[in-house]
């Protein structure tokens, strides 16, 4: 996949012509995301060393790490795009939740930080947080698993 400024252009066109609020295409190790009001550039993913779901807990929870070994249970939460995981709103803040929180469907659980944006992760059931699968400020790939929700 070609990422010079005139494809990035033109990708921004076609953004602003068909109405569209983003759009992100993804080439191995490469992907742009491009939303309407601003032109990403070049992110270089890098693979994980371990599964999402074998990573350990965020280091702002104070809950112990679910065992690798058992499958996981419940409903995974998962990061809608390419960034950066954070657990709470700012820096010193008390996370949004914690493994054994119980949330709401529409509650925000986390942030995930793409082109200097902030977005809020939003909770799509209700239910007990079992597991946290990243660490904050750790890079989530798109569909990576942040969280389950049992």
């Amino acid at each position: 996949m070609n990422f010079e400024c005139e494809y990035i252009e033109k990708l921004a066109k076609l953004v602003n012509d068909n109405q569209l609020s983003e759009i992100t295409l993804e080439d191995g190790d490469r992907a742009i995301t491009i939303k309407k009001g601003g032109v990403a550039q070049p992110v270089i993913m890098q693979q994980p060393a371990i599964a999402p779901a074998q990573s350990a807990v965020a280091s702002s929870n104070t809950e112990a790490p679910a065992k690798t070994n058992d499958a996981p249970k419940g409903t995974p939460i998962t990061s809608p795009m390419v960034g950066a995981f954070y657990a709470a709103p700012s820096p010193g803040s008390e996370p949004y939740v914690r493994v054994g929180d119980t949330v709401k469907a529409g509650q925000v659980v986390c942030i995930v930080e793409a082109m200097k944006l902030m977005n809020e992760i939003e909770s799509e059931v209700s239910g007990k947080v079992v597991q946290i699968c990243v660490e904050d400020g750790q890079s989530v790939e798109y569909g990576q698993v942040l969280m389950y929700v049992e």
